[in-house]
């Protein structure tokens, strides 16, 4: 099948979108642009006005036209809790059909604390709720709070806390599997498929 032609315009060319459903990875990648001052490219996190997968299936779609990647990051619980996971592979199987290949899914389960989680240590645990892997995170992290303040302290923000763990926390995700959504009973996160992009990566090397 032949790739689909997209037209990047010169003016977004070096701009990465990121599609996320909370604030939490708005406030994590906000850090991150905040800190790298040598990455060449511009992050955008954004949050869809409208929440719903479908909604944001749609607006990662529309960004691939304008953008050079559109990372689209999934919290799996919230899929699993709203009973999404068949209309989930449903979009999955329209990215892969429609060849929209500068569209890359995350998968994090339950959520992106499993990421922070795994800064500290290696484990494919299943936790059903965010709030499990939560009550884990706050044994490394004793301070640890799912606020904007947290999040954002100058010179001690989320991004910082975590950075000299970054290489732990990549090793840790090669684990974890994707698999079938319809059998997910283990901890989940690709992080690393963004962090491994080749513009991001340079930045560690």
């Amino acid at each position: 099948m032949r790739k689909r032609n997209i037209k990047i315009s010169k003016s977004r060319k070096d701009t990465y979108a990121i599609i996320v459903d909370g604030e939490t990875e708005v406030w994590y990648f906000q850090m991150l642009k905040r800190n790298e001052s040598s990455l060449q490219i511009n992050i955008e996190p954004k949050i869809p006005q409208k929440k719903k997968l479908s909604d944001q299936y749609k607006k990662v779609c529309e960004l691939s036209e304008d953008y050079t990647k559109v990372f689209w990051i999934i919290d799996l619980d919230v899929v699993i809790k709203e009973s999404k996971k068949i209309e989930l592979e449903g979009y999955l199987k329209e990215i892969k059909k429609k060849n929209i290949e500068n569209i890359i899914t995350i998968f994090n389960n339950p959520c992106l604390e499993f990421w922070f989680l795994l800064h500290f240590i290696q484990t494919t645990k299943y936790f059903p709720k965010c709030k499990d892997v939560e009550k884990q995170l706050t044994k490394q992290l004793k301070d640890y709070e799912k606020t904007r303040k947290y999040f954002t302290k100058q010179d001690n923000d989320i991004y910082l806390k975590l950075k000299p763990k970054l290489s732990t926390a990549l090793k840790n995700t090669k684990r974890t599997k994707r698999g079938n959504l319809e059998e997910i009973k283990r901890g989940i996160c690709e992080m690393n498929l963004f962090f491994e992009t080749e513009e991001i990566k340079n930045i560690f090397d």
